[in-house]
């Protein structure tokens, strides 16, 4: 883009994993970040989806030992319950504390504000971010154990309780099993499991980070009957 764009590029704007979900490289965002740096250029990332805790670090970036400039939240920042999101910005781009840039009716509400605080005091005494981590690793191990015995797993992935399971009908072609996908999917639901499907074929899993082991494999089993049902269906 810098590239294409020459020194047009004011900010770089991203999510650091997408919710497919996709798992870039190490290298790439301590790349990203070396050429923000070169160019002067912000780099803005967007972590409302998976902010404290869900990837298995406090932040997704802290994966990748980079840091943005300015940094967006919300979503879990509220317990899951109320609305709230915030900007965190480096102290040098924090200059608008005395400017008027336009105001809202709602904004800076104490009561969501205290229950920000009461959200993030309960995942650390609570050890969420390190649960997320451990459950995380557990259950992509698992995965990969099934992906070795269903025909119709292409792919595996994700970070802490964030991961992916993407059907295929052809390994090598990498066609998306869009019917098979729902079918597991709602067969899933009717055993007691729910999840979304992303990009039609990939099973998206967000549990939550209070989950336990136990939870976790019967979450897991749940998955690998109604996959194994509807290959059986479709040989």
């Amino acid at each position: 883009v810098i590239e294409k764009e020459g020194g047009d590029v004011a900010a770089v704007i991203s999510e650091t994993i997408r919710s497919t979900p996709y798992v870039p490289p190490y290298e790439y965002w301590k790349e990203v970040r070396k050429i923000c740096d070169e160019n002067n250029v912000v780099l803005i990332i967007d972590e409302i989806p998976h902010c404290l805790g869900r990837t298995g670090k406090m932040f997704t970036f802290q994966h990748y030992d980079i840091l943005p400039d300015i940094l967006v939240i919300g979503k879990s920042l509220g317990g899951g319950i109320v609305p709230i999101a915030a900007t965190v910005a480096k102290r040098e781009m924090d200059v608008m504390g005395h400017r008027a840039i336009g105001h809202y009716t709602h904004e800076k509400n104490p009561v969501l504000c205290a229950a920000a605080l009461a959200t993030i005091q309960y995942i650390e005494e609570n050890k969420l971010v390190e649960n997320a981590a451990i459950q995380g690793e557990y259950a992509l191990k698992r995965l990969n154990e099934m992906k070795d015995e269903h025909k119709l797993i292409g792919d595996v992935r994700g970070k802490g309780l964030l991961l992916g399971i993407e059907l295929v009908k052809d390994h090598k072609k990498k066609t998306r099993a869009i019917d098979e996908a729902e079918a597991v999917m709602y067969r899933c639901l009717e055993k007691g499991l729910s999840f979304k499907l992303t990009m039609g074929n990939i099973l998206t899993l967000t549990p939550p980070l209070t989950i336990t082991r136990e939870e976790m494999d019967k979450a897991l089993d749940i998955i690998d009957e109604s996959i194994h049902e509807i290959e059986q269906q479709t040989t």
